[in-house]
């Protein structure tokens, strides 16, 4: 079974539909958990009322801090969060570019419910016939994006 860590920034809305979804549906697969660049207090009232509606109950959920230092500590680390990850050891890195829909109606938060339903799909059918993620599923750290997570993991 291969560990996987969903990251975003606020671990209130696309971390935690895509944890949501990879424990319905990775059973015996896959393991995951999520967690925020900069979480929020809690996950939002809308992404926990947007899995009600799927089905899926995540009521139980709360937003966790990435910790980089850790990122070894999963086999895929799937980042949504807009900005470059520090680089890690043995973690497979894979990229997801998915809209935020933090401050969206509810019809935009069902679009990207289903995107991330979709995308874990594909993920777990992945690791299923492979063992791992393959092609171009595997990011590269060749962007120049912010280092976001340098700012907000620094302390002062």
């Amino acid at each position: 079974m291969k560990t996987v860590l969903f990251v975003c920034i606020g671990n209130c809305c696309r971390s935690q539909m895509a944890e949501g979804f990879a424990r319905h549906l990775g059973e015996g697969v896959i393991s995951a958990a999520s967690a925020g660049l900069k979480p929020t207090p809690t996950v939002s009232e809308d992404t926990v009322a947007t899995m009600a509606e799927a089905g899926i109950d995540i009521r139980a959920h709360f937003p966790k801090q990435f910790d980089y230092r850790r990122a070894d500590a999963h086999d895929v680390i799937v980042n949504m969060s807009g900005f470059d990850l520090p680089p890690t050891e043995t973690a497979i890195v894979t990229e997801w570019d998915i809209r935020d829909p933090f401050y969206e109606d509810a019809g935009f938060f069902r679009e990207v419910r289903n995107e991330i339903e979709q995308r874990v799909r594909d993920l777990i059918e992945d690791i299923r016939r492979n063992g791992t993620l393959t092609g171009d599923r595997v990011a590269s750290y060749s962007s120049k994006k912010p280092r976001l997570w340098q700012r907000l993991t620094s302390r002062r």
